[in-house]
């Protein structure tokens, strides 16, 4: 494995890992909904280096290399694209409900609010 590939694993690891955080230590519900952008980034960063293959073309670009098998696989190219519209929708519904939350409870302190169904 190069490195190139490693530092691409060590960054979605990480980011995966300031997520985690995020969404277990922080308090606050916008911080929450950060830290699960941030575990959504790390994954899709992590699908593109695990489809990563070195001095390999994209299957767009044709006229450069007449050997389809220097070419990289588009499936987890694919994914990625589909994963990110999702996240934004997900991410949107989210920060709209906080906005909610918000203006219904004046707080976004997640024990305040799971204070309140009691």
């Amino acid at each position: 494995m190069d490195l190139v590939r490693s530092l691409y694993y060590l960054g979605a690891f990480l980011l995966i890992g300031i997520g985690f955080y995020a969404v277990l230590g922080k308090k606050n519900l916008i911080k929450v909904i950060m830290g699960l952008s941030l575990i959504d980034n790390g994954i899709n960063l992590l699908f593109i280096a695990i489809g990563y293959v070195r001095h390999h073309t994209a299957p767009i670009i044709t006229s450069q290399i007449s050997d389809t098998s220097l070419m990289v696989d588009p499936v987890p190219q694919a994914l990625v694209l589909t994963a990110i519209v999702i996240e934004l929708s997900v991410l949107a519904l989210a920060l709209a409900l906080a906005v909610k939350v918000f203006a219904v409870h004046k707080t976004l302190n997640l024990n305040k609010i799971k204070g309140l169904k009691w």
